[in-house]
């Protein structure tokens, strides 16, 4: 299990491992997935658990923070893990509110007066996971922040391409498991008093009512589906699981997954992800897809956010498409999407980005399932975003960028390996 406790078995089974009978809606940006987290967080009777990189106290995610709020006055036991980097404040009012209410609430390695110049505080807790009641969860790329407003670009005019997935079915208590474990390293507590303490709430939990969370898959479509969202794509009986990524013991999983899935594709993978500059293994493994015949587009981000993502992804861009591999810059607004689907029968859903930050340093989670119901409505909704809202990035475009923008690719890119041999890693 995460960071190699032992005192959570009775939370769940092993992450990564397929379970049948899973629930899964797909949820389309903040304005599906706010509603379908409040109204979880508003049926809740036992525990709200919530981790999240970024949480912006203004805008469609006060939604969530005020949920959180009425959860704790009404007795529920409200936990939150906010990343230091992702959002280092939060504001004195909620400060006071949280306190008041009784949300338990904790900031994840803050940074300190020396901030990033150490190398261990790069690595980040940037999952987006919330279990309530240990009954229903939520996975997947969206932050605590409304669509329209982004902490680099500003406000947006048209909201930004994000999925979330809310789950039920086994994996939830895996999710609630490893939560638990990353709470009790954050309260420093000995591993004695955490099994302790695990027990007694174990027992406490089948006592206690348990909310009623029945409808909530149906919540979202049709008359309540937000204007100009897509309804959600909502199957039953799936077989699905939770892939993790840490320091300890899961380091490889989630990118092993990816690399299974890329070597056993036989006609299409389809990857729409934000931060994508992969490292070798996945570089080879997709353009050995497209060598053996597999179309592989790739939906990425077009707008200029960071100097190193944007520019080291420049040279990785020109390789890819020389093997034939199709790259659509994704036009209308930021995409901040980490989803995949692979022949219409696997796909995920989840926080992690294919660039080293989240595949070598960073806390992820997603989730995986072979459900084909889900795979090809996954798959259609990406194809329509990628016909009718992506740009195609040709060779001949990639080579006729001026020499300045080229000479910062290349910096760019040797910034990137050269930070990750200090940190002990080869990409």
């Amino acid at each position: 299990m995460t960071d190699g406790l032992n005192g959570l078995g009775a939370w769940g089974g092993v992450p990564g491992r397929l379970r049948p009978g899973h629930g899964l809606v797909l949820l389309q940006g903040g304005q599906a997935f706010f509603p379908a987290l409040v109204a979880a967080m508003d049926a809740a009777r036992q525990v709200v658990h919530l981790e999240t990189y970024i949480f912006q106290f203004s805008g469609a995610a006060l939604a969530v923070a005020e949920a959180l709020e009425r959860a704790a006055r009404r007795g529920v036991h409200v936990r939150l893990v906010i990343d230091g980097v992702g959002s280092p404040h939060v504001p004195a009012e909620w400060r006071r509110r949280f306190v008041a209410a009784g949300v338990h609430w904790r900031h994840y390695a803050p940074l300190g007066r020396l901030g990033l110049l150490i190398p261990s505080r790069w690595r980040r807790l940037h999952r987006k996971l919330c279990v309530v009641d240990g009954v229903i969860g939520f996975c997947g790329g969206i932050n605590i922040i409304d669509d329209q407003d982004d902490v680099v670009l500003g406000h947006l005019a048209v909201p930004r391409l994000d999925f979330s997935l809310q789950v039920s079915g086994p994996i939830v208590r895996e999710m609630a498991s490893t939560m638990e474990q990353l709470w009790w390293r954050l309260q420093a507590v000995r591993k004695a008093r955490q099994r302790e303490f695990v027990a007694a709430w174990e027992a406490l939990r089948v006592s206690l009512p348990v909310g009623d969370f029945s409808g909530l898959a149906d919540m979202p479509g049709d008359a309540s589906t937000p204007p100009g969202a897509r309804p959600p794509v909502a199957v039953d009986g799936a077989s699905a699981a939770l892939l993790l990524r840490d320091n300890i013991s899961h380091r490889g999983d989630i990118e092993r997954a990816y690399l299974k899935a890329i070597g056993e594709a036989r006609h299409e993978i389809v990857i729409a992800n934000a931060y994508f500059i992969p490292g070798r293994r996945l570089r080879r493994a997709l353009i050995m897809a497209a060598a053996r015949g597999v179309r592989v587009r790739l939906l990425l981000q077009g707008r200029y956010e960071h100097f190193l993502q944007y520019h080291a992804a420049r040279p990785v861009y020109a390789r890819l498409v020389r093997a034939g591999i199709e790259i659509l810059e994704y036009v209308p607004s930021a995409l901040h999407a980490k989803v995949a689907v692979i022949d219409r029968r696997w796909a995920t859903v989840g926080s992690t980005n294919l660039d080293p930050l989240s595949l070598l340093l960073a806390r992820e989670a997603n989730v995986m399932t072979t459900d084909r119901r889900f795979a090809e409505r996954l798959h259609d909704c990406l194809d329509d975003i990628l016909t009718h809202s992506g740009r195609l990035i040709d060779a001949a475009s990639l080579a006729s960028r001026p020499w300045r923008q080229r000479v910062l690719d290349r910096l760019a890119f040797g910034i990137m390996r050269a930070v990750l041999f200090v940190t002990g890693h080869r990409y």
